[in-house]
């Protein structure tokens, strides 16, 4: 990825000097600075312009169940019905407090990205060193860098002593990267410029001068920014869904209200009269309660995601994860524990893995070469130990794995001469008493020995030593671990600065690396029995990507490389994700390409991230999980779901949450669709026979929405099939509703519509006061049958001894309640005025339960005699 320019790195020191034109003494003069920074403009970061509230508010109106819900209400007022014309403002007004309360937040990944860099710079010009706002620097200047420094923007490194940078947030790097002053390949990726440090990332170890070679928006870091802020969100599959039922219910309901306006006008009934059945048609067709439904249901799941370690930034993003096919994820802290542990020690007396730090079960001869080795680990070694029970130690990761092996503080001796570790001498050496010990690559250390420990003893070094030591390091590499070699010697009376690094004892082998988390290996599995494909991408090098994927269970054979992508075309690098393979040293736009392939062959594709680098691809893909723990807030501010404990584990069970959250929006959105088909026939059927109205507008919103809306929301709370995560993710095309779901809405629909006809007009053969009484039990009938056709839909497939009728206490609770309110309509006068209800005998009652029970049975029989096939179909669809 560009940031100030490709080149430097690859230059040496006076090349980039006389490119940028600075003296590398001196740095630029006063007046020169002021002069760039009048050109090139501060060093930050242009700003996003934030959505204004009232434009949020205005976006909550964009739905088609919302316009016709508008229309019905102006159509009410106009007919003179105020109550009803004010009962659908209300719900129109609730559904947009809902969505705007969840929308109504800034977008704050530009603010973020602002809030890491450096405050302060510490510059020189005209020769002297000057402190100045970190927006003042400029292109040439020379920058000096100490331990705990924020790099104020990229520089190519002049001069450095033991540096070392945290480059996680931009790289995905996950160990401090010593740096020098060594010119690199051109073509090296962003990890490998051990020649320049970027914008945002931090020193660890050393200081350093640099001169800047690019600031603001021409940085590494500016660039992550703009990328992000190119990055257009799109809406998630649910909204997509939803709108499409929206349009097709709009429609659905002006067609049948013109279609029954049209049939009543022509056989003679009023205008004015058809007018209102119009409307009350077009009510019944829409469930009002969708909505507000939709996002109770979506916000309670928050709760339980909450519980299940994964906190929602978008309630949409929940379900959007439970359709996710494909799961990109980093390695460092989400596949490992984002801990450098020491894990196991090769010397020349035995081999052996370090459980809990210490040799277990090894004789006390090896104890004792144990000993001697940890002698050494610990005192050549600068980490501290601070008292703090969180952070008992500070230091390099490395350092800080070896110094908390048990005993090893209590072995360390103190330093009197130190030979520190860089990128050139690849080993540190130090001196206490009459003493030498080193350590540093193995390469570099065995080159400086002529015996080995065995025993307590130390023999000579011979070839067939050598090769067995070259054979435990290739070991070691092959399982992704870092190695680092011992020795230690007498110091020689006359030895001289380096001198003493002569003629050492080779003590061993220590593997360090960062352990797998222990429940990884099952959450893949279980992932891989769900039909998600996990796939890893991360910064680090290939090798140790590639040995922790096999280590967890990913199938991926290989790992491809950044620069190995550039070489890819678009439908070769789709091709390779045929069999996926780990991609280790990729940039921002690497992530973004992966993510595009994978989407360009359907897939819903859920991408983890904690850096500044992985904010482009938490935005592009269909879900962005963002690490709770170590994440930035750059990367949480452009995600949907945060991790609160950085564990992919947590994933696989926000994608089960996902999953059941979408079965239960789809079986109230049935449920409800049945009950409105109900009430459709119901109306429709009354008119083509010749019967009065047989419900009002006011008494059909009171259905859809006081009592059908409570127990839909219960609905929701229905818990996760059996067969939940054995199932493939959803087909990318499915919609809500399908062929099957249709069917089943007209089966129950029907019923309920034609139950309530009957009933209807079975009481008006009674004589009385025909209209209301009648209109009353057919209303409290309609209820009922729904209450009682809302447990057809506990499960699409298992009848309810199966499920256990008490498993889902909400929703027994909702339905009790709903007739409770029901039974307030028909008694209290206020409602019965309201509602047009009359007061109803134990007898009607009896009638009703009569009526409706044989559509619970009904249910029950289907679900038992279903062939187990057809049953698997009913589940996935």
């Amino acid at each position: 990825m560009p940031g100030s320019d490709p080149a430097f790195h690859a230059l040496d020191v006076a090349a980039v000097c006389g490119a940028l034109g600075t003296d590398p003494s001196r740095g630029l003069t006063a007046d020169e600075a002021a002069r760039r920074l009048e050109d090139d403009g501060p060093n930050e970061l242009q700003a996003i312009p934030k959505t204004p509230w009232w434009r949020l508010v205005g976006q909550q109106f964009h739905d088609a169940l919302l316009a016709i819900l508008a229309a019905a209400a102006v159509v009410s007022a106009l007919v003179g019905e105020l109550t009803d014309a004010l009962t659908i403002v209300a719900i129109i007004l609730l559904n947009a407090i809902l969505g705007f309360v969840q929308a109504f937040r800034a977008e704050q990944a530009i603010a973020a990205l602002r809030e890491m860099l450096a405050p302060s710079a510490t510059v020189i010009r005209d020769g002297k060193p000057t402190a100045i706002d970190a927006r003042a620097v400029v292109r040439g200047d020379l920058v000096s860098l100490s331990l705990g420094d924020r790099v104020p923007a990229d520089l190519r490194i002049l001069k450095a002593t033991d540096l070392a940078v945290d480059e996680s947030a931009i790289t995905g790097e996950s160990q401090a990267v010593t740096k020098s002053t060594d010119a690199t390949a051109s073509d090296v990726p962003l990890a490998e410029r051990t020649s320049m440090v970027f914008m945002g990332t931090a020193v660890t170890r050393g200081s350093a001068t640099g001169v800047v070679t690019g600031t603001g928006t021409h940085t590494e870091f500016g660039q992550v920014a703009t990328l992000t802020q190119s990055i257009d969100e799109e809406p998630t599959r649910l909204q997509v869904r939803l709108n499409q039922l929206g349009k097709l219910l709009g429609i659905a309901s002006v067609t049948v209200a013109l279609i029954v306006v049209l049939i009543g006008v022509i056989t003679g009934r009023p205008l004015g009269e058809m007018a209102y059945m119009g409307i009350a048609l077009a009510v019944a067709v829409v469930p009002e309660g969708l909505p507000a439904v939709v996002t109770i249901t979506l916000a309670l799941g928050v709760r339980q995601m909450h519980r299940r370690h994964v906190i929602v930034r978008h309630l949409q993003a929940t379900e959007s994860l439970g359709s996710t096919s494909v799961i990109c994820t980093d390695k460092t802290g989400t596949l490992t524990q984002n801990r450098m542990t020491a894990v196991g020690v090769w010397m020349t007396s035995a081999a052996y893995p370090l459980r809990d730090g210490a040799p277990d079960g090894q004789p006390e001869e090896v104890r004792s070469d144990h000993r001697r080795l940890l002698t050494c680990a610990a005192t050549c070694n600068r980490a501290e130990v601070t008292g703090d029970p969180d952070a008992p130690l500070l230091g390099a990761p490395t350092e800080t794995a070896l110094l908390a092996l048990p005993g090893a503080t209590d072995l360390r001796r103190p330093i009197e001469r130190e030979l520190p570790f860089d990128s050139e001498r690849k080993r540190m050496t130090v001196t206490s008493g009459a003493h030498v010990y080193m350590k540093g690559a193995p390469e570099v250390v065995l080159e400086r020995c002529s015996r080995h420990l065995h025993h307590g003893r130390a023999l000579p070094l011979d070839d067939d030593v050598r090769g067995r030591i070259q054979q435990a390091l290739q070991d070691m590499a092959d399982r992704g671990e870092r190695t680092l070699a011992f020795a230690d010697g007498d110091l020689p009376a006359d030895a001289s600065d380096g001198g003493f690094e002569r003629d050492l004892v080779f003590l061993g082998l220590v593997a360090i690396t960062d352990p797998p988390r222990p429940e990884v290996p099952e959450a893949i599995g279980q992932a891989t029995a769900a039909g998600i494909t996990t796939v890893m991408i991360t910064g680090d090098n290939p090798r140790t990507a590639l040995a922790i994927a096999q280590g967890v269970g990913l199938r991926a054979h290989r790992a491809v490389t950044g620069p190995e992508l550039d070489r890819l075309s678009r439908d070769e690098l789709v091709a390779l994700l045929d069999d996926p393979p780990v991609f280790a040293r990729v940039s921002p736009t690497h992530k973004l390409d992966i993510i595009d392939a994978w989407q360009s062959r359907g897939a819903q594709v859920a991408m983890t991230g904690d850096g500044v680098n992985d904010a482009p691809a938490l935005k592009k893909a269909d879900v962005g999980i963002a690490m709770g723990q170590r994440g930035t807030e750059v990367a949480r501010s452009a995600s949907d779901i945060l991790l609160v404990d950085d564990n992919f584990a947590s994933i696989v069970a926000g994608v089960e949450e996902g999953r059941r959250q979408y079965d239960n929006i789809r079986k109230f959105v049935r449920y409800l669709l049945s009950s409105n088909a109900g009430e459709v026939i119901a109306i429709t059927g009354a008119l083509l026979v010749g019967l009065p109205p047989i419900l009002l507008p006011v008494q059909i919103l009171w259905a859809n929405l006081v009592t059908d809306g409570v127990t839909s929301i219960a609905l929701g709370a229905e818990k996760a099939h059996a067969a939940t995560m054995t199932r493939p993710p959803r087909d990318p095309a499915e919609t809500i509703l399908d062929r099957r779901g249709s069917i089943g809405i007209g089966l129950a629909g029907s019923y309920i519509g034609l139950a309530t006809l009957l009933v209807f007009w079975w009481y008006l053969r009674q004589g009385g006061d025909l209209a209301t009484r009648a209109q009353t039990v057919a209303f409290t009938g309609l209820i009922l049958f729904e209450k009682i056709n809302v447990f057809n839909f506990r499960s699409l497939t298992t009848p309810l001894y199966r499920i256990g009728w008490f498993s889902n206490v909400p929703l027994l609770v909702a339905a009790g309640a709903s007739m409770g309110l029901q039974v307030l309509a028909v008694y209290l006068p206020f409602l019965q005025d309201a509602l047009h209800t009359v007061p109803m005998t134990r007898g009607d009652w009896l009638v009703l339960l009569v009526v409706g029970l044989p559509l619970l049975l009904i249910g029950e029989l289907v679900k038992v005699f279903r062939p187990p096939r057809e049953a698997h179909r009913a589940q996935a669809a």
